[in-house]
């Protein structure tokens, strides 16, 4: 499940609609078009079509000179440098996406997607992860909280619709109904709530962007809870999928996923 579907607790069902993005009817295209299957496409230094949204920063955007860029749009880059081939991007709305991908419209999708659910799972493969997140428990700078174990009868600013909601009335703390990530940690700021358990990626590039928040993370879910998300691709791709992750084993050996995890987020999120 996608990670930002879960922090914004809007998780929207697939679709088999038409791509939206910059250029429809480009993203039409059937891959079996441009010659050749995937992997023969890579092995032979060719071109290969990406699914990104290009509106969900700081992983898929464009910044203000109107380049497209984000943390999963770098990667990509990188891992086709790796393996000395072209990337074409394909924006693509959410709702389409991964039905775009079914009906090979593209090749590969790189938007922080985590193949959570079996339905996913059955239909779609996906490379080494180059990103990992998680819960973790945002408190204000001055707290002496420091697990989720101490938020029973604890103010939490919460979304009710979202699995974070979930945990935080699992540990017993008392919600505060919000819409979002941005009110949830407002509310911390403000002394309205003690606490707001979320997504960490969402936290981190929200604490980057507002360095004078005053809330530091206090709590962070352990390694084997976390969610991996990588480049995904149709079944039935298996030596595509070995040679993406091989390149990014690569970028994580030689510090660029860690570089790019600092450019984007104040820290490498490569790694559990």
């Amino acid at each position: 499940m996608m990670l930002k579907k879960l922090v914004l607790g809007s998780i929207t069902a697939l679709v088999l609609a038409a791509c939206g993005g910059d250029n429809g009817s480009a993203a039409a295209t059937q891959t079996g078009a441009q010659g050749g299957s995937l992997i023969e496409r890579i092995n032979n230094k060719g071109t290969i079509t990406v699914g990104t949204e290009g509106t969900y920063a700081p992983f898929t955007y464009h910044d203000e000179s109107g380049k497209l860029t984000g943390y999963d749009v770098e990667v990509t880059r990188a891992v086709a440098d790796k393996l000395g081939i072209t990337v074409e991007f394909k924006e693509t709305q959410w709702d389409s996406m991964m039905a775009g991908l079914k009906a090979e419209r593209f090749d590969v999708v790189a938007n922080q997607v985590g193949l959570t659910t079996p339905e996913r799972r059955a239909t779609f493969d996906r490379s080494e992860p180059y990103s990992w997140s998680g819960a973790v428990l945002v408190a204000r700078k001055d707290s002496t909280i420091t697990s989720i174990e101490e938020i029973a009868g604890i103010k939490a600013a919460q979304s009710l619709t979202s699995n974070y909601g979930e945990l935080a009335t699992a540990a017993n703390a008392e919600i505060v109904p919000v819409d979002g990530l941005a009110q949830s940690l407002t509310l911390v700021e403000q002394k309205r709530a003690e606490v707001t358990l979320n997504d960490e990626l969402a936290v981190l590039d929200y604490m980057k962007k507002n360095p004078n928040a005053g809330i530091k993370i206090v709590w962070s879910a352990p390694a084997e809870e976390k969610v991996g998300s990588g480049l995904i691709v149709n079944k039935g791709n298996d030596e595509a999928v070995a040679k993406f992750s091989q390149a990014i084993n690569e970028l994580k050996a030689d510090g660029t996923l860690q570089k790019l995890g600092e450019q984007f987020f104040g820290k490498d999120i490569s790694v559990k």
